[in-house]
């Protein structure tokens, strides 16, 4: 029962994981495209913050 309990502990925390990273990955697009300032990023992307926009931001001006 508790491999049962861990196995799907597992996979919500796999499921969040990957809508943050969906998130991250979309706010990233818009930012690079000007669709979006770093201020807007987390009332557009609730799952995201002020600083992982700020460090969305300072990927892209690294690529730059």
């Amino acid at each position: 029962m508790m491999n049962l309990f861990d196995e799907e502990q597992i996979m919500r925390s796999f499921i969040k994981s990957e809508r943050v990273d969906e998130a991250r990955e979309n706010a990233r697009i818009m930012l690079k495209n000007g669709r979006i300032s770093v201020e807007e990023i987390p009332n557009f992307f609730p799952k995201l913050t002020l600083e992982d926009a700020k460090e969305l931001e300072a990927e892209i001006m690294q690529l730059a």
